[in-house]
């Protein structure tokens, strides 16, 4: 059983920036590709980015492109997401997920992802 564990979260200014972190315990998950979602208040839950289990290669919404970014370190057990010039729009509670096995890709699929975090509160005020 993997348990993953976001941080990092808080209340920050429109512009700012944060970095959260994911961390695994009970597996290694440095063999597996972690994504990235985020639940905005009234809205469903969305995809923000994946990252796969070398790190050399991400994804990312459109909404999110070009201010948020993903990077991991395989050796401590961690994955981050880099928030960028954040906005009052980016509020909401922010999860990493994992899937089951590390030969799944799950992209942008949240039906893929097996583990989930408890997410961590981002609120950006104007």
């Amino acid at each position: 059983q993997v348990q993953l564990v976001e941080s990092g979260g808080g209340l920050v200014q429109a512009g700012a920036s944060l970095r959260l972190s994911c961390a695994a315990s009970g597996r290694s998950f440095s063999s597996y590709a972690v994504g990235w979602f985020r639940q905005r208040p009234g809205k469903e839950r969305e995809f923000i980015g994946v990252i796969n289990w070398t790190g050399s290669n991400t994804r990312y919404s459109d909404s999110v492109e070009g201010r948020f970014t993903i990077s991991r370190d395989n050796a401590m057990n961690l994955v981050y997401l880099h928030l960028n010039s954040l906005r009052p729009e980016d509020t909401g509670v922010y999860y990493c997920a994992a899937p089951s096995d590390r030969t799944i890709v799950p992209g942008s699929n949240m039906k893929l992802y097996a583990y989930w975090g408890q997410g961590t509160q981002v609120t950006v005020s104007s």
